[in-house]
This record gives structure tokens, sequence and C-alpha cells, in this order.
């Protein structure tokens, strides 16, 4: 079985992530995606204003018909590393092929994850190229970790042109045009639980 892993903090998550995901399924055959929404990245610092449910609750609304949310990171209420993360899918799966998408940003510094060269054996990477002029920097980084014995694909996606910091600004500043990037079940939910206003 092939299944891909899709991880982020998803604060909220938007089309975007939805779109990726949707767009990564054309390239593939996937016979499972699970998303995992992160308890506390290792890789940046950040300030949640809503509860780990709503992040989750969000995701489950997000992709529901594409794909699985687990709360296994959130659950574990720690540092989020993935190769942990790996791990505890390969004792649920210890047959399948894994692939992990991620953006180009997170190639970039894939050198910096936790036990990176123990990680590449248990996965296939898969990172989403989003602007053309990005396409030959990805493909460098590409040949450079292949040489560390990494598997990685190359995928088109749209570019996305705002961030889930900025929808949160907008939320918070009262604008009304922030539902345009958001999943419609997504929107109703934050506009229901009143998220984002603080």
């Amino acid at each position: 079985m092939k299944i891909c892993f899709f991880g982020g903090t998803f604060n909220p998550v938007h089309n975007g992530h939805v779109r990726l995901l949707e767009n990564t399924k054309e390239y593939f055959d996937f016979d499972k995606i699970i998303v995992i929404p992160t308890n506390i990245p290792p890789h940046k610092e950040v300030v949640f204003s809503v509860s780990d449910d709503d992040r989750l609750n969000m995701c489950k609304l997000a992709f529901d018909c594409i794909a699985e949310v687990s709360d296994y990171e959130i659950v574990e209420n720690t540092v989020s590393y993935t190769i942990n993360t790996m791990y505890h899918f390969k004792e649920i799966y210890p047959n399948d092929e894994f692939y992990f998408l991620m953006g180009s940003d997170m190639l970039f510094m894939f050198e910096k994850w936790k036990n990176y060269k123990e990680l590449i054996s248990l996965i296939s990477i898969i990172v989403a190229s989003r602007e053309d002029d990005e396409f030959l920097a990805i493909e460098k980084k590409k040949l450079e970790l292949e040489e560390d014995g990494a598997k990685i694909y190359i995928v088109k996606a749209d570019p996305y042109i705002i961030s889930s910091s900025e929808i949160r600004n907008k939320i918070k500043s009262g604008e009304k045009d922030f539902s345009c990037y958001l999943p419609e079940r997504v929107v109703k939910y934050i506009l229901d639980k009143k998220l984002y206003l603080e």
C-alpha cells in the first residue's frame, strides 16, 4: 500500500493546502493519505491562538473527502519530529510505502530535520514547486539529498497568493474577504466559534 503523509500547523487550513493535496493525488496513485496537524513544530516558533482541537476539526472539515486526519502529534503533546511520527506509523503499516509531502521551504532545510538520514530510509519525499524560477533550485537540492540516499519527486503546484498568517490577520482586523481563501465548511466553523478574533 502507498501512503502519503502531509503535515503542517494548518492554522488555519486553507484552499492552498487542499489544492496541493488534490494536485499531488493526480500524480500518484495513493492508497491512503494521512494529514497530520503538528503539535509543536521544531523549525519555527508558533503561538497558536486557537485550540489544538479546533485545528484538528478544521482539518477534518477541509480534507473530509480526500484524506484521513490523524491526531497523533497533537496527542503526543511534545515537539513534533517527523522521524518519531514515521516510526509510529511504521508500527501500524510495517510493509507499506511511505511518501511525505512538503513545500520547497522544508526541502531546502531538510538537513536540519532530526535524524534526516535515518528519515530518508523510511520515506520518499514529494516536494511541491510553486514557481517556475524555483524549479532549478529544487532540482539542485534534490541532487544533493539523493547523494545521501533520498528518493525525491517534484510536482508542479499552482502558486497560492496568501498564507495562513495573512488570513488570520484579515479575520482579526474584521475584513470580510477572507472567506474566499478557505473551504466553505472551515469558514463556517471559524465564524461559528469566533476564532482568530484576538
